[in-house]
């Protein structure tokens, strides 16, 4: 059994309505210092194989068909065997 988790973000050419409103009510609250928020979002599946390889190949297409949208985000993961 591996996790995959996985972050998926705007690219940085895109305009992240969410963040900048985010980063207006961080601002409001006093929080001055914080220059820039983008928004993304996190996730994790549970995968059921016998190699890291397979894994790896699984989240990669399940990123490419559904989790990402790729004109528009970027994605990151990270593989991990939880049990054997």
């Amino acid at each position: 059994m591996y996790q995959s988790k996985i972050n998926v973000t705007l690219r940085k050419s895109i305009l992240d309505p969410q963040g900048k409103a985010v980063h207006h009510g961080l601002e409001s609250q006093g929080l001055k210092s914080i220059t820039e928020v983008r928004i993304g979002k996190y996730i994790e599946l549970m995968i059921d194989v016998d190699s890291e390889t397979d894994a790896k190949r699984i989240t990669e297409e399940a990123c490419k068909k559904l989790l990402a949208n790729p004109v528009m985000e970027d994605y990151t993961y990270t593989v991990e065997k939880i049990s054997s």
